[in-house]
């Protein structure tokens, strides 16, 4: 029998979505021996059946009630559009002693899917978002170190218990994360500038050259600066409708932010201004240099 000192940090996890994010948490915790039994469920048992042969899980669940029994720790890794229905569905299954996380991009939705299903359970349920991921997806893209020095986000409800945050902080470090808190709210604001927006002006800028009658000219042109700026626009299509439609709130005002910001350049050009343009270029290049050596960026005043 395993003695408590050899005994895992998660004795049963079940992740709902096994794809990139789920695929690489078990990866992340199987490296660190932070977890016994890793049992998958999901919309296709196909996707399943492949994460078992991989390793990165030992059972597929095939209802709600197989899968939280016993279960100490649930990680819903499925797109936040899906979150309500996932939601209402393991609620009538869910024991008093199993934590419940996710890893949705978006909060403010996720935590109204949680008070609409879950309000008997909330002590358990500790939201969470971390930053990592690929352009690839699927659970083939899985691998341990996804989380190795990225940061994830914790959003606490204010009725979770102390012990199940604790628990999830726990889980997210053991797979090599730097867990920091914020609220919902500040939460979607900040991704909503930081993530939400590039990944809207990279599908959009894609898809407005491939709609041109001269799509094959200009991609067969296209170098590294647009592989660069548009590599985020070979993310999932689905889980990036979901994340826009969730937090459209917040991504409206960052989009109209930007679109200011557009208009001014677009003056600096018609009035062919050099210098207006070079200052702003100049400020966007301490920042983003400062940032990429992980310097502070302090607020740059328009010159």
């Amino acid at each position: 029998m395993m003695s408590a000192a050899t005994r895992p940090l998660i004795g049963k996890l079940v992740i709902c979505g096994v794809g990139l994010i789920g695929g690489s948490f078990a990866l992340g915790l199987r490296r660190a021996a932070a977890v016994g039994h890793v049992v998958g469920i999901g919309r296709r048992r196909q996707a399943l059946e492949r994460a078992r042969a991989l390793g990165v899980i030992d059972e597929i669940a095939t209802d709600w009630a197989q899968a939280l029994a016993g279960a100490d720790l649930v990680l819903l890794a499925a797109p936040v559009g899906q979150m309500d229905v996932i939601m209402a569905a393991m609620a009538p299954h869910l024991g008093p002693h199993t934590v419940v996380t996710d890893a949705g991009s978006t909060k403010r939705d996720v935590v109204a899917a949680i008070h609409r299903h879950l309000g008997q359970h909330l002590a358990q349920v500790v939201p969470a978002h971390p930053i990592a991921g690929a352009e690839k997806s699927g659970v083939e893209a899985a691998f341990a170190e996804l989380y190795c020095g990225r940061k994830v986000v914790l959003t606490p409800l204010a009725q979770s218990r102390p012990e199940a945050v604790e628990r999830v902080r726990a889980a997210w470090q053991a797979c090599g994360a730097t867990v920091v808190d914020m609220t919902p709210q500040e939460h979607d604001h900040v991704f909503a500038a930081v993530s939400h927006l590039p990944h809207l002006l990279a599908f959009g800028l894609v898809d407005e050259l491939a709609r041109r009658d001269n799509a094959s000219v200009l991609f067969s042109h296209a170098a590294s600066g647009f592989r660069d700026f548009t590599r985020i626009a070979g993310s999932h299509p689905e889980m990036w409708r979901d994340i826009c439609t969730a937090n459209r709130v917040a991504l409206l005002a960052e989009l109209d932010a930007y679109r200011d910001e557009l208009s001014r350049l677009r003056a600096m050009l018609e009035a062919a201004d050099g210098d207006a343009l070079e200052a702003v270029f100049e400020r966007a290049r301490r920042a983003r240099n400062a940032w990429a050596e992980g310097l502070p960026v302090h607020t740059q005043a328009a010159e």
